[in-house]
């Protein structure tokens, strides 16, 4: 016998033009296609409508939504994928319409994160998040939902349905894969802890997906974190010891590259791993600035930062690839550095080639000297105020903390830089 390789599904790109954002719509459709080709589909079109916001009921408007049934028609396309994340109504209402398969940009990307998976910590993050995605969404993903389940003994109450008893048995699971990875976070602040007390400063590796970020860690390290041309190589944190040009010795950690529209799910599923950014001492962005996108996702990764109250830390920004930066149509690095408009320190080098490492090594060291100017603090903030407690722990260090009449009253040492985040609260 033969075998076959099995088709792949063909898929119609369609995204509503917002004028919104700093990316072009095509630019983020040709990301989107890249994720589309990363779980083994081929793109067969795209359709855009410029609208103020998404509509309510099917995303795109009644005309484009019958030019959209056309199109699948024209190109017998399997699926459609979308652009943004869809309320479960808008999928339901797009399915029924078109009678085909409808994906959003965030089903894509997570089913992307199942496949670079590797570890049991990372399987479990993955999983976490398409739960938590599918489970507003189980009304229309399967048929038979809507049955009414046959009471019986140890099976179901009477009456209850087959969606209802779904619903349950996802709940259960998401319950047992947070108490999992509770676990994991214990671990990790242990292993945190033990590192704080040896007092080895850590540096975490962050950037868009692809920058090249474990090329770089396996350049200083030597060591062999795995290594691809492709969206989100690397989900598992990796953490190796180095020592820098100029004798500074550091932990240098790989972190999850991020991505333009990441899904809150992700960023909330990827909470243990994501800490190791909030726990690092320095930060280095690595950007990729021979991609046409640099500017963009450079504000995509600062973004994220902020989200994750991480963008007040020392950071350094790599800009990495630059062995591509005189080749073909890609700016001279002149230019780049221009239009990013850079606040913080950078340095220009190539993690393939091992150019720039010196001054990587150099830049690393004045931030840390920096870092080190800590400042003690105190501070009294409502109660009403946790999120700065919050905050104040994640950034300061030997944090002590008692409850007051009037509030919480906390203690600890951070850097200025810090410390001005807090003013407001200054006891």
């Amino acid at each position: 016998m033969i075998a076959t390789e099995a088709k792949r599904e063909t898929a119609i790109l369609i995204a509503v033009d917002t004028g919104g954002s700093e990316w072009e719509i095509a630019d983020s459709l040709e990301e989107l296609a890249r994720l589309v080709e990363s779980v083994d589909a081929e793109v067969v079109g795209s359709l855009v409508q410029r609208l103020k916001h998404p509509l309510a009921g099917t995303y795109l408007g009644k005309g484009k939504v019958n030019e959209l049934k056309e199109l699948i028609a024209l190109h017998e396309a399997d699926v459609v994928v979308v652009n943004d994340e869809l309320t479960p109504a808008q999928l339901r209402n797009l399915e029924g319409i078109l009678d085909t398969k409808v994906i959003d940009r965030t089903a894509i990307i997570l089913d992307v994160f199942a496949r670079r998976a590797q570890t049991h910590e990372g399987r479990l993050q993955v999983e976490l998040a398409q739960l938590e995605y599918r489970l507003p969404r189980l009304t229309r993903m399967w048929t038979h939902l809507s049955r009414q389940a046959v009471g019986g003994v140890g099976v179901r109450g009477p009456g209850e349905t087959q969606l209802e008893t779904d619903r349950r048995e996802a709940q259960k699971r998401i319950t047992f894969i947070k108490n999992q990875l509770s676990q994991v976070h214990r671990h990790r602040q242990i292993y945190r802890d033990r590192r704080a007390r040896q007092g080895v400063p850590i540096v975490a590796l962050v950037g868009y997906t692809n920058a090249g970020k474990s090329t770089l860690l396996n350049a200083l390290s030597g060591s062999d974190v795995y290594v691809q041309d492709q969206l989100f190589a690397t989900l598992d944190p990796t953490t190796r010891r180095i020592e820098l040009e100029g004798g500074d010795v550091v932990l240098m950690t790989d972190t999850v590259g991020f991505i333009n529209k990441l899904p809150t799910l992700v960023i909330a599923a990827f909470r243990a791993t994501l800490e190791e950014i909030n726990e690092a001492t320095v930060l280095v962005h690595v950007l990729d600035v021979s991609h046409p996108n640099a500017a963009e996702q450079y504000a995509t990764v600062n973004r994220v930062l902020e989200e994750l109250n991480a963008d007040d830390k020392q950071t350094i920004v790599a800009l990495n690839k630059i062995d591509r930066c005189a080749i073909g149509s890609v700016p001279k690095l002149p230019e780049i550095i221009c239009s990013l408009g850079l606040k913080s320190p950078h340095v220009a080098l190539s993690a393939l080639l091992g150019v720039g490492f010196g001054d990587l090594s150099q830049a690393i060291h004045q931030a840390l000297e920096q870092e080190r100017d800590l400042i003690n603090i105190c501070l009294l903030v409502p109660y009403e105020r946790g999120d700065i407690v919050a905050q104040f722990h994640t950034l300061a260090s030997d944090v002590e903390q008692h409850h007051e009449e009037a509030g919480t009253r906390l203690c600890g040492r951070l850097s200025s830089q810090a410390a001005t985040r807090f003013a407001d609260f200054a006891a």
